[in-house]
């Protein structure tokens, strides 16, 4: 017989559609939860791509990826009004 898990405990990509409302509820959106949640997130992103016998350049690529995008997102609002201005 399968067991049944838990809601709370399903990972957000096993939660069906219906459910998400539910699944959301049941998070702990404290400061000691998200922090812990970052934590978390935070290992396993060190434990799959840094720490390894044999790394590449894919952990520290993504970083830097995610790095562009931020500094982009901060900076859309002064890059949107330079579109339209002339230089000359």
């Amino acid at each position: 017989l399968p067991t049944a898990v838990l809601l709370k405990d399903t990972r957000l990509m096993d939660v069906k559609l219906g459910q998400l409302g539910s699944w959301l509820a049941m998070r702990d959106f404290t400061p000691r939860g998200i922090l812990g949640a970052m934590r978390r997130g935070y290992d396993r992103y060190y434990n799959k791509y840094i720490n390894v016998r044999k790394g590449g350049l894919g952990g520290i690529s993504m970083v830097l990826a995610g790095y562009i995008v931020l500094s982009y997102m901060w900076s859309y609002s002064h890059l949107k009004h330079e579109r339209r201005r002339k230089y000359h």
